[in-house]
């Protein structure tokens, strides 16, 4: 993709790279992910970190999941 434009990229891109999630690595029935907490002891899970890889083709354990943490 190309961008034309007069801006500088510094403000064309301002805030792109600051964005980030407040998310928390959890252990979730054995395996690592990164989480973004919910309400309600809830999590959406953003990312897989560690676990068997028949896992990742699971569609509960798929990014934008929400899943119930045990507290």
């Amino acid at each position: 993709m190309t961008l034309y434009t007069i801006l500088p990229m510094e403000q064309v891109f301002e805030g792109a790279l600051n964005y980030a999630l407040p998310v928390q690595e959890v252990s979730y029935q054995g395996m690592l992910m990164q989480v973004e907490p919910l309400e309600g002891g809830q999590a959406r899970i953003v990312r897989l970190l560690q676990c068997p890889l028949h896992r990742y083709l699971d569609a509960a354990l798929s990014p934008g999941s929400v899943i119930q943490l045990d507290k």
